[in-house]
């Protein structure tokens, strides 16, 4: 199968899982938060779909689908720069679009992918010697998020080591004047949150992932040609971990750089692999497999992940509860005829506003605990045979 036809059968499997994330999930506070009281472009980007396509998750999280499969044909690309050989390229994009927290970023309302995105367009266009065009763009992404200054910084660095003054003194002013306008938390008590960052980091990129990405920066930084794209993942990667020596960082300001840097990882594997005699690669056929299969798994788990309420105790630990509950309850509120509910409980009638349920008026009263069985009825929400939470409405 040609190279092309297979990226494009990657795409499209993705795109099917994705889709089917999208009908599983429902809309989390902090989405409806941004959607209905947000000022900032992650507000106008979803408000504008929701316009066009009405209030339903397909259209809350069309733009950031629509960004990772944009993100997923710029990163095949810029891959070809640096990855000669077809099959390298077809398992670069492979790896990157089975990443855990590439596909949490796909489905979320958040900016990760809005960096993401910009963040490949920048690296695509100055790569491919469209200067004034990655300038302007530099320039655009001033306005759009707060983490892009650590994208300015590591094309400073990039600048410095590499004598581009023009480049240099730019990403510097940029670098500025994003921290005026956003600033940069540095309050509360100095705490370490080291071990709290790998963590996050080993969430996203999957452990051995995050493993073989540090070994990678390593030894381009001490080996190899340091090209642009290391400069990108390597310096947001190094501050989140001296930052968080004291304070708690937020991950998705630094995760998007290091998530691209796959290109870089299977380069350095393949000519590792290829320079060794055949019968010397059974390490590297090992790894790759355990990889392989950790990704696929994280993956599928990610993907279909109602099933672990069999397994948990408390289904408040799992990791995806606040993305489940509303639509299921509001489902179940307008098969009995009910769109209006008194409820106490803001951040769940944010949610129920978006699934078309009024939460400020009605005839009907909606709780989270039976305080009188006689008149109140019990909605349970089940997932896989299994009760996650149950809700009382009555009079």
């Amino acid at each position: 199968m040609k190279e092309h036809k297979l990226v494009i059968l990657i795409i499209i499997i993705n795109l099917l899982f994705l889709l089917y994330g999208i009908n599983s999930l429902s809309i989390s506070y902090d989405e409806a938060n941004i959607l209905f009281n947000g000022t900032d472009f992650l507000h106008y980007l979803v408000y504008f779909s929701t316009k066009l396509f009405g209030l339903n998750d397909f259209a809350i999280r069309l733009p950031f689908v629509l960004l990772h499969i944009l993100s997923l044909i710029l990163l095949y690309k810029i891959g070809k720069l640096f990855l000669k050989r077809k099959i390298d390229r077809v398992v670069s994009i492979g790896l990157y679009a089975m990443l855990p927290g590439v596909n949490s970023a796909a489905l979320l309302v958040n900016s990760a992918y809005i960096v993401i995105f910009c963040t490949l367009l920048f690296v695509y266009l100055y790569l491919h010697n469209y200067k004034k065009l990655a300038y302007f763009a530099l320039l655009l992404f001033l306005f759009l998020d707060n983490a892009f200054a650590f994208l300015y910084l590591s094309i400073f660095f990039y600048a410095v080591f590499n004598r581009k003054k023009d480049l240099l003194w730019f990403s510097l002013l940029l670098f500025g004047i994003s921290m005026y306008i956003f600033g940069f938390d540095t309050q509360g008590k100095p705490k370490g949150y080291f071990l709290d960052t790998l963590g996050a980091y080993a969430a996203i990129l999957s452990v051995f992932v995050l493993l073989y990405f540090i070994y990678v920066m390593y030894r381009i930084l001490i080996k190899e040609d340091k090209n642009i794209l290391w400069y990108i993942s390597f310096v947001p990667f190094i501050l989140s971990l001296l930052l968080s020596l004291r304070q708690k960082v937020m991950i998705e300001d630094f995760a998007p750089y290091v998530v691209i840097s796959i290109p870089l990882m299977v380069k350095v594997f393949f000519n590792s692999y290829r320079v060794r005699l055949p019968q010397h690669r059974k390490y590297h056929k090992s790894a790759f497999v355990i990889v392989f299969v950790f990704l696929a798994f994280n993956f599928l788990i990610s993907c279909f992940n109602k099933p672990l309420y069999l397994i948990l105790k408390n289904p408040n630990k799992h990791f995806a509860y606040k993305y489940h509950i509303a639509k299921d309850l509001a489902k179940i509120l307008k098969s009995k005829g009910i769109y209006s509910v008194i409820l106490n409980d803001d951040r769940l009638a944010l949610r129920l506003i978006f699934y078309g349920i009024k939460t400020d008026k009605g005839t009907y009263k909606l709780v989270h605990s039976n305080f009188n069985k006689r008149n109140f009825k019990t909605l349970s929400i089940k997932y896989c045979g299994r009760i996650i939470k149950q809700f009382y409405i009555g009079h």
